[in-house]
């Protein structure tokens, strides 16, 4: 068989963008893409990405130069998935979120050449390229609109500048495009670049992520595989393009004849209009989504099963429980921008369908096995490099190898060689376990990573920011849990000795504002002497990360009543606030301070608690509030005076409806209520010396 070899009729070059004509013949007549009023069918989409892909060729665009993108999940957006490497051209989407610095410095490292652009997001990318050096080529750019709104942003635009200005509008480059140009006429290596896309590490050595035609191929068949999408589904896109491509389903969806729903932005009320309007079957987001869905004013029991993949962080097991019992059948997976989409996932048994809902939500938040395609995945020793323990408890490093594994870092060969080394493992940086039964769990993220609302953002670059203060001393930044958003910046700093005035924590988080996305910014700002530190000097963020744990959720809102008014309106309060599930009150003298904690509960699961059983009482200082005051609840604990031993208990609150502490002295009205929920010395020192 020595003979037998590889030839042109079998070795054809695998990429995803066959997928486009293949759904304009089965499919051509069926509704390929629904915006608003606009429909398109697929041969429609087919005919639109064709006559993009030959007007950007027009442009001087060659293969290998990069096109970025900075839009909303619009079908212009949609369409570039396949028009931009049609043309040869490397795909290069931009967060929306991203300010005009770390726009600007993204676009340098990357060289772009063509940059499409929302209309809404328009003055950004203007002042992005008003932030190059000197003498550095800057890109042409398309203008993307609505209607015809653009074109007249367009000459608006070109008579505003002189220097920089929009060469054109996106559906300029559609009627003017040649819908029969061949874009696979030119000889290519699957191995080409197809696709570049920048992790959220810092702007000073951004990480640009480059896949493969062969690369997006594997993730996009076997992401469909494993997630058992059928032909034909309707697909609401609410996970962002920007991340990650969407996890390949731009492609995914197009090889299964899917209707893709496209939405400038969303929230649950519209999530479940459109789902009850198009008959959606399919979406993907990350848990804050979940949150966002359980958390609707209209969020009916579903007519029928829509299927939701989560993935970013693991999602609450509470918050899994609410959301399927709307009628939501959720996955969950685990990738990463390296992966171009999801490799491992928590693929279901049918035997764990007879465990109690808890214990069901227990392991599907787990991450899961390797999906089929993927070669290997192992957690192993940071050390030896041997497998560890599938004992659910030994820590070890995620390592993976596969077809969806990147071709490596855009201009950083160091970096590439880090990660992807000599003995075929790709180190992810994440730390997790292995369960006796083989599924992993991710445990931590060693590269100090936050995951907000499914973005992920650098510690590392936070704190370089928190190092421009002036005052800082030292800065650290971790991850807080928070019960919307998943996690959100935590920033532990010391100042300098001898300061005149010291900045609070409002003044910290204005500077941070001026500097960073403002998804960035840190929510929390805890000021300490000194920063604890290994014996090399180090700074421990493991112990910081157990402070910020401890402080509970961020999203904290604080009320201040006088009591009479707390009398009257306490139960209201408690009523109508959807989110409502804890109250604490700290009574003092004449001045009360409420802090209601953010939940999931909706108004029927409050009514059947019987929240509407609790009442605020009048504490006197001279004469404690009894347990005998407050109405029969089951749930309710009392604390006549606010002592340090009470911390431990403080923290477990989200296994309590109500607590009262009536204590006869409050560190000042304003401080923050979280600083009650910091480890014992914390309250001491907080504490100390005030009355």
């Amino acid at each position: 068989m020595e003979e037998l070899r590889p030839r042109k009729a079998n070795s054809s070059p695998l990429t995803p963008l066959g997928f486009l004509e293949r759904a304009a013949t089965v499919y051509g007549d069926c509704t390929s893409v629904i915006y608003n009023s606009t429909t398109y069918t697929w041969s429609q989409t087919h005919r639109r990405c064709l006559q993009v892909a030959s007007s950007i060729a027009s442009l001087g665009i060659k293969r290998g130069h990069v096109v970025s993108v900075i839009a909303p999940n619009i079908p212009a957006m949609y369409e570039l998935h396949f028009a931009v490497p049609m043309s040869g051209a490397i795909l290069n989407n931009i967060n929306t979120r991203l300010d005009a610095r770390t726009i600007s410095v993204l676009l340098c490292h990357s060289e772009s050449k063509l940059v499409f652009v929302d209309h809404l997001a328009s003055s950004l990318i203007l002042q992005a390229l008003s932030l190059f050096p000197p003498n550095t080529q800057r890109p042409q750019l398309v203008l993307i609109s609505d209607d015809d709104d653009g074109r007249e942003a367009l000459s608006s635009s070109s008579s505003s500048s002189s220097t920089v200005d929009f060469c054109c509008e996106y559906e300029g480059l559609v009627e003017k495009g040649d819908p029969e140009f061949k874009w696979d006429q030119d000889p290519f290596s699957e191995w080409d670049p197809m696709i570049l896309n920048y992790t959220s590490g810092t702007t000073s050595s951004p990480k640009g992520v480059v896949h493969c035609h062969r690369g997006i191929f594997f993730i996009t068949v076997t992401s469909v595989i494993d997630w058992g999408v059928p032909k034909q589904p309707v697909y609401l896109w609410t996970l962002p393009m920007f991340h990650a491509n969407g996890w390949s389903y731009p492609w995914g969806m197009a090889a299964m004849g899917a209707t893709n729903v496209c939405l400038r932005k969303f929230d649950g009320p519209v999530i479940f209009d459109l789902i009850k309007k198009h008959g959606v079957t399919h979406m993907c987001g990350a848990p804050v989504v979940l949150n966002m869905l359980t958390n609707s004013p209209n969020n009916e029991k579903l007519q029928s099963p829509v299927q939701i993949l989560t993935a970013g962080a693991p999602p609450p097991a509470a918050v899994l429980f609410r959301t399927e019992s709307l009628g939501f059948v959720v996955s969950h997976g685990y990738g990463l921008t390296e992966t171009a989409g999801l490799v491992v996932s928590c693929a279901w048994k049918r035997k764990w369908n007879h465990l109690p809902a808890s214990e069901r939500a227990k392991l599907k938040s787990r991450q899961g096995v390797k999906i089929i395609g993927m070669t290997e995945v192992d957690v192993v020793d940071a050390e030896s490099g041997a497998s560890v323990k599938r004992d659910g408890l030994t820590l070890g490093e995620v390592v993976l190898r596969g077809g969806a594994v990147m071709l490596g870092y855009f201009k950083d060969p160091e970096g590439t060689s880090k990660c992807m080394k000599e003995n075929g493992w790709f180190y992810t940086g994440d730390v997790g376990v292995m369960h006796p039964d083989g599924y992993l769990e991710i445990k931590d993220r060693s590269k100090d990573v936050i995951i907000s609302g499914g973005e992920n953002l650098s510690s590392v670059e936070v704190e370089s920011v928190l190092y421009t203060h002036p005052a800082i001393n030292e800065a650290a930044v971790v991850a807080r849990p928070d019960e919307f958003w998943g996690e959100t910046p935590c920033a532990f700093v010391s100042l300098k000795e001898r300061l005149k005035s010291k900045p609070s924590e409002k003044d910290i988080m204005e500077f941070c504002r001026a500097k960073l996305p403002h998804y960035m910014v840190p929510k929390t700002v805890v000021f300490k002497d000194e920063l604890p530190k290994t014996s090399t000097g180090k700074i421990q963020k493991f112990a910081l990360r157990d402070i910020a744990k401890a402080m509970g959720s961020s999203r904290l809102w604080i009320l201040q009543w006088s009591l009479p008014q707390v009398v009257k309106v306490g139960f209201l309060l408690i009523s109508s606030l959807p989110h409502c599930k804890t109250l604490i009150v700290a009574a003092c003298c004449e001045t009360v301070t409420l802090s209601l904690s953010l939940s999931s509960f909706s108004q029927t699961e409050k009514q059947t608690k019987k929240m509407a059983d609790v009442v605020v009482a009048q504490p006197a200082p001279e004469k404690p509030i009894t347990q005998d005051a407050i109405l029969p609840h089951n749930d309710v604990k009392l604390f006549n005076r606010w002592t340090f031993e009470d911390v431990q208990i403080v923290r477990s609150l989200v296994t309590l409806d109500v607590l009262f502490l009536p204590i006869h002295y409050l560190p000042t009205v304003k401080y923050e209520i979280c600083h009650f929920f910091h480890p014992l010395h914390e309250c001491k020192e907080n504490t100390k010396g005030r009355k």
